[in-house]
């Protein structure tokens, strides 16, 4: 039997300008069967109303990655950093020893959908960093795109973390393989979509987790985004 976490056992949130959809405990939604999985702390599955956002604010010690699924978000931040990323990029910003961001709408008539992404980074107090790459659809389609790594693989983006981050778009009747290595686990989400694992069903918000060396295959039912995560051996 799969270990499947269902979109509609996650936490949610709406504050008018913001929707928010929450895997693992975040702000006002407590779940203490889902503080995370392995160094995964924060998936936010987040719809931000045109013209609105988050302020400056701050974090630290942590690497925080946003994946864009629809729209644009103008980022600031007190590093310096100033851009417009859409559809298709993603960004990473290690906050370290402390950073202050905004994420605002960038759009006055279209809705931003974006996954935000925290994962515990392996080394306390590191310099801010910041990033960004655009991932092409071509890249991606109906193979594993690397996004993040820890040491920057082929382009992608650099995670200070033991973890690697794929992604792929899955057309309908595609299939992918899903592959743990002993002593390692991997977490899958689905961004849009719907596929079968092992004649099991997950729609759009579902996820996957995986604590044992496996092999599986992903075939798509309609087209679909997903993400992989390999990770550290998750502790129960």
């Amino acid at each position: 039997m799969l270990n499947i976490r269902p979109s509609n056992t996650r936490g949610y949130a709406n504050h008018g300008w913001l929707e928010s959809f929450h895997s693992f405990s975040f702000a006002g939604y407590y779940d203490p069967a889902n503080m995370g999985y392995s160094v995964l702390r924060v998936i936010n599955d987040d719809k931000i109303a045109p013209a609105t956002g988050f302020g400056m604010h701050g974090h630290q010690d942590m690497e925080i990655i946003t994946y864009m699924l629809a729209g644009e978000l103008r980022h600031t931040d007190s590093m310096g950093n100033g851009s417009v990323i859409r559809a298709g990029d993603v960004q990473r910003m290690t906050a370290g020893t402390g950073v202050r961001h905004s994420e605002m709408n960038a759009s006055e008539q279209t809705t931003a959908h974006l996954l935000q992404i925290w994962i515990k980074p392996a080394i306390l107090d590191l310099p801010p960093g910041y990033e960004e790459k655009t991932i092409s659809t071509e890249s991606k389609l109906n193979r594993w795109a690397l996004i993040a790594s820890p040491e920057a693989w082929d382009g992608s983006l650099k995670v200070h973390q033991d973890v690697t981050l794929c992604a792929t778009v899955l057309e309908a009747g595609h299939s992918l393989p899903l592959e743990v290595s002993e002593g390692r686990s991997a977490y899958m989400h689905v961004a849009r979509g719907e596929v079968e694992i092992d004649g099991q069903r997950l729609v759009t918000g579902d996820a996957l987790k995986i604590d044992d060396a496996s092999k599986l295959d992903m075939r798509a039912l309609e087209t679909s985004e997903v993400l992989w995560f390999d990770l550290p051996r998750h502790v129960k």
